[in-house]
């Protein structure tokens, strides 16, 4: 290597270097062989120099990591670099929603369903040095659960722990639970934290404020550099216990503007625009760039405040056959969406009977003269393009059967507190995607009386008490019939319209392969594990 690195030098300075070349050739036989050993050399240094190069990958986040602990925050940009640093015992295979192992290479589950027990993988050790062993699970588990933390509601139904000897986990919950593999294989499931970093750095806060900007896991990669709303750096760690990746390291950088972004990929300076890459440029873009396009979570949904001009089922029936996705999905998001087939996300669920929208526009436009006409307000949970693009899309369809529609962006956080405001939009329209691959997990977050996501509050008991039926079954079929069906419930009581399910969509530079983009994942997480350059 100090060769090489010489004759970086010498190519640095090329006069000085064909210099020597010159007196190098009237030398004795002797000397040109050392110098045809030179030749060689150099060009080895030509092959070897791209590959270096290679080695590194250079990805913008839009937004800032808030903090990099995995129990204490729901990241949704950076949460790649986290999963690379940190694993659980289990996780979702790239590219679908089937549940392998991770930390855990197998595990059974009891007759009556509240006891799993995992098998740990053997010879892993945390990026301290420390060893892996069940104790640190228990430990980890134990830090989520109890500690107050954000993400503290994985573990919650987990009603004892156990670690009968260093390669075995016992977890029995206090319900029967089908989703929980669901849960612990979520972006945001519970992770194994080094048992060693956590008391080393515990001041009373189960080690939150050092683990805000540091880590000890045991994944692919370490965490090596955390400059806030600057810069983040992952190396590759050597030691990790399964296959290496190929970068050696991920530079990340904070670039907010996705304009700028444009402008960095296109002049080499990056390799990757992850998200928000305009959907009317895909079909032209610049030589040298590709996309890789995958099923996603990623469906649009409006919600329905109570007491809109909505409740009116008329009224109703008129604005759904103005504001069919089937109309204008295209519009928006070319080939890279499909209209919602349910309130779940059609790679979560297939559904039997695929919810309808009615399309007779006269009867539509009659209904709303009857009505005097019909005024609505659209908030927008975010700024970024496509929502503006869809409200647009909608409003001017509105107008076609003689309703007036307006749209305007809510404050950060406004859409979590739309319960209480006193002069809410009429409907809201955001992404609502699951944080784990099982229906449970969006009826629980966005439907039912309690649900932290049930952004209007509304309330439809008959089909929460569906939603619970199903949660209790683990034939799939069974289950999927009743989630249909509550979902259909409501949707027919005007709580809530699914919309389109968008692709995960990273644009990048020719020849970056093998991203292992997750539908559950947030779009534009890209798995440094197993992306890299290849023909």
């Amino acid at each position: 290597m100090a060769f090489l690195q010489s004759l970086v030098k010498y190519q640095a300075n090329g006069k000085s270097f064909m210099q020597h070349y010159a007196y190098w050739t009237e030398r004795s036989y002797k000397r040109s062989f050392g110098l045809r050993m030179l030749g060689f050399a150099l060009g080895l240094l030509v092959l070897i120099a791209p590959v270096y190069a290679q080695e590194v990958l250079r990805i913008p986040y839009v937004a800032d990591i808030g903090t990099f602990d995995p129990d204490n925050g729901f990241e949704v940009g950076g949460i790649s670099a986290i999963n690379n640093v940190y694993e659980g015992l289990v996780d979702y295979e790239p590219g679908s929603t089937r549940i392998v192992g991770l930390l855990a290479k197998s595990w059974e589950i009891s007759d009556d369903g509240l006891t799993y027990t995992f098998h740990l993988v053997d010879g892993v050790k945390f990026h301290d040095g420390t060893p892996f062993n069940a104790a640190a699970v228990i430990q980890a588990f134990e830090r989520r659960r109890d500690g107050g933390l954000i993400l503290s509601y994985f573990l919650a139904n987990v009603k004892d722990m156990r670690a009968p000897d260093d390669s075995t986990v016992v977890l029995t919950l206090g319900h029967p639970q089908p989703s929980f593999l669901d849960t612990l294989s979520s972006p945001w499931g519970p992770k194994i934290i080094s048992p060693v970093a956590l008391a080393e750095h515990d001041n009373g806060d189960f080690a939150t404020t050092w683990l805000n900007e540091h880590a000890a896991g045991t994944g692919p990669f370490k965490l090596a550099e955390f400059k806030r709303g600057q810069r983040y750096v992952l190396e590759r760690n050597d030691d990790y216990w399964g296959d290496k990746p190929f970068f050696r390291q991920i530079q990340i950088s904070v670039v907010p503007d996705i304009s700028q972004q444009i402008l960095q990929l296109q002049a080499g300076t990056i390799d990757a625009v992850p998200i928000d890459y305009p959907f009317a440029q895909l079909t032209s873009l610049p030589g040298g760039l590709e996309i890789t396009a995958a099923p996603s979570m990623i469906p649009y949904y409006l919600f329905v405040k109570p007491n809109s001009p909505l409740d009116d089922a008329e009224v109703s029936k008129a604005v759904l056959t103005a504001i069919n996705p089937a109309l204008w999905v295209k519009d928006a998001f070319g080939e890279f969406a499909s209209v919602s087939r349910s309130v779940y996300p059609n790679v979560m669920l297939d559904p039997v009977n695929p919810i309808r929208f009615p399309t007779d526009f006269e009867a539509a436009k009659a209904a709303i003269a009857r009505h005097g006409g019909v005024n609505l307000t659209i908030g927008l949970y975010s700024a970024a393009p496509s929502y503006g693009r869809i409200a647009d899309l909608m409003i001017a369809q509105l107008a076609l059967i003689g309703v007036k529609a307006t749209a305007y962006v809510l404050p950060a956080g406004a859409a979590y507190t739309l319960k209480d405001d006193p002069n809410p939009p009429d409907l809201l329209l955001t992404i609502a995607g699951p944080d784990a691959a099982h229906p449970e997990s969006q009826a629980r977050a966005f439907f039912t009386r309690n649900g932290s996501l049930n952004f209007f509050g509304q309330v439809l008991p008959e089909a929460d008490a569906v939603v619970d039926r199903a949660g209790q079954l683990i034939d799939v079929k069974g289950r999927d019939a009743l989630y249909e069906r509550a979902g259909q419930m409501y949707f027919d009581a005007g709580i809530v319209i699914p919309l389109v399910d968008v692709n995960d969509v990273v644009v990048h530079a020719k020849g970056l392969k093998d991203l292992g983009l997750r539908p559950v994942n947030p779009p534009g997480n890209i798995d440094f594990a197993t992306v890299r350059w290849g023909p």
